[in-house]
């Protein structure tokens, strides 16, 4: 309990704790984390290396893929390693800049993924509905603006978050039990009101799911209806095989990023130990688990590995 009684010397700095009630353990707690950012980084950048030597695999699926990657390697990369500097050598200070900057970089990375998944959606609808017009709708200049149109959108929805935050007077007592400045975490160090803050952050929340989950539940919709036209059963289930890696990425995406969301805001009865631990494993275990997900699904991308890893 001492460890929150530390305040900060500098009015400018808050402390980050860690996880809570489990200040002791922090150093076996960083084993699991740094084995799985490191397994994250090397399969991500495994996979921008590889689809950027392989002319064979500049597609837009690929190009997605890498997309997908980045927000990977930025979801776990603006939390991690200054997780670990708390775990290892305790340094828990974190200035008033570096704090807004930390939660516009996590936050707008998130929506970004939530977009590219979207896209990726799109992507496999119009390959199993008009596969023949696949190559002219989905070109890979297009799938770039796509890509650039989804940044712009999570760069103007988030830049109003640490604004808002900017001019709050912020209390002595500058103690945040995470690891890392999450909004409403740091909103909750104010000695002002911060309605506008809960306001906007539970809008934007709750407008961005609700939009690209609309938007993914019409695409495969459409998807099964047209799967359901085809007459041969070998060609639903190839079909339907394209869509199993996306699936399993959404689905793990979404439902880990909606129970921490809710567990953040309403959660209450939990304990802060655990909600915390579960966040940080929410940017862990996603970014691991994709580009393995797509590797295995995909012959394509896999083979392409295989070479380069593999090869003597």
């Amino acid at each position: 309990m001492a460890a929150f009684n530390v305040t900060p010397s500098d009015p400018s700095t808050f402390i980050l704790m860690g996880i809570p009630e489990l200040e002791a353990a922090h150093g076996w707690i960083s084993i699991p984390f740094s084995m799985f950012y490191i397994i994250s980084l090397f399969g991500n950048f495994m996979v921008l290396f590889v689809v950027g030597k392989e002319q064979t695999l500049h597609k837009p699926m690929y190009l997605l893929l890498c997309m997908l990657a980045l927000t990977d390697i930025g979801m776990s990369t603006s939390v991690i390693p200054k997780a670990l500097y708390i775990f290892w050598f305790n340094l828990k200070g974190i200035t008033l800049g570096g704090c807004l900057t930390q939660m516009f970089f996590l936050h707008t990375v998130t929506i970004m993924q939530s977009a590219v998944l979207v896209t990726m959606a799109f992507d496999r609808y119009v390959a199993i509905c008009n596969p023949l017009r696949y190559t002219t709708i989905l070109t890979n200049a297009r799938i770039a603006k796509l890509g650039l149109v989804g940044l712009i959108r999570a760069v103007l929805i988030i830049l109003p978050l640490p604004l808002l935050l900017i001019r709050q007077p912020f209390c002595a007592n500058r103690i945040i039990p995470h690891t890392y400045c999450e909004h409403i975490a740091v909103a909750k160090m104010s000695c002002g009101d911060i309605t506008v803050n809960r306001i906007y952050g539970l809008v934007t929340a709750f407008v961005v799911i609700v939009l690209d989950l609309t938007l993914i539940a019409l695409s495969y919709v459409l998807i099964i209806r047209a799967v359901l036209r085809i007459s041969s059963k070998k060609a639903h289930q190839k079909a339907l095989n394209t869509c199993t890696a996306h699936i399993c990425v959404m689905l793990m995406s979404y439902t880990l990023c909606l129970f921490s969301y809710l567990t953040q805001r309403f959660g209450q009865g939990i304990a802060s130990h655990v909600h915390v631990t579960f966040v940080n494993f929410y940017l862990l275990v996603p970014p691991m688990l994709n580009p393995i997900i797509y590797g295995v699904k995909s012959k394509e991308l896999c083979d392409k590995v295989y070479k380069y890893t593999c090869r003597r």
